[in-house]
């Protein structure tokens, strides 16, 4: 399996970094935008690691069947008042992802170079905690509990549900890369926005990230 390999440099730990393949698709380095609180610079989200399947131990239950591929085209969180629209996110030239813009808080970005909700392995759905102009769409996700639902309609006309598992909270200097962008054998679904607090820099320090599987 290739690898990605990553360095850091710079006053607000900018991650810089080649995005290589991790099971033929391309894993970023993550970034949320900033919540629009300070200067308005955008700040990286991720950390030094190096994506990989996560170990198992026991005898492992039959993962669940995939579905087939097909984008997201609305998420429904119901317990913390989430409908929204899903557009697609590809990677700025510095192999971050891209983000919803600023000024349309209330949308969710899925990144298109992972997996399609559904589909093994984990889809990724990225959305803002606040901007500029307010509170946005993933402004409860901290309120989210584990056995929550949460609902992915889809291009096909079918919807996928998944149920979350847990709630990660990860300084944007030790992002996770692996437990988000591991290999699973099943579909799995990752939420990330900001979260922590406001830094002296006017950045959010911390990413909350929702792990969840397939109902």
């Amino acid at each position: 399996m290739r690898r990605t390999a990553f360095g850091t440099a710079g006053l607000l730990c900018l991650v810089l970094g080649t995005s290589l393949a991790l099971s033929g698709r391309e894993t970023p380095v993550v970034r949320v935008e900033t919540s629009g609180h300070g200067t308005g610079a955008d700040t990286p989200a991720a950390a030094p690691g190096t994506p990989g399947a996560p170990a198992t131990t026991g005898t492992a239950p039959t993962a669940p069947k995939p579905y087939a591929s097909s984008p997201p085209t609305r998420l429904l969180v119901p317990s913390v008042g989430v409908d929204a629209p899903v557009t697609d996110l590809g990677l700025n030239p510095d192999g971050t992802v891209e983000v919803p813009p600023a000024d349309r808080g209330e949308e969710v970005g899925w990144y298109r170079n992972g997996p399609t909700p559904g589909e093994a392995g984990p889809a990724v759905l990225i959305g803002h905690y606040d901007t500029v102009h307010g509170p946005a769409v993933f402004k409860q996700l901290p309120k989210l509990r584990p056995g929550d639902l949460i609902r992915i309609r889809r291009a096909d006309g079918g919807t996928v549900d998944f149920k979350v598992r847990e709630l990660l909270q990860a300084a944007k200097d030790r992002f996770p890369t692996e437990q988000v962008y591991g290999d699973t054998p099943a579909p799995a679904l990752r939420l990330i926005t900001c979260g922590g607090r406001i830094g002296s820099d006017g950045h959010w320090t911390d990413n909350i990230i929702v792990l969840a599987d397939l109902a």
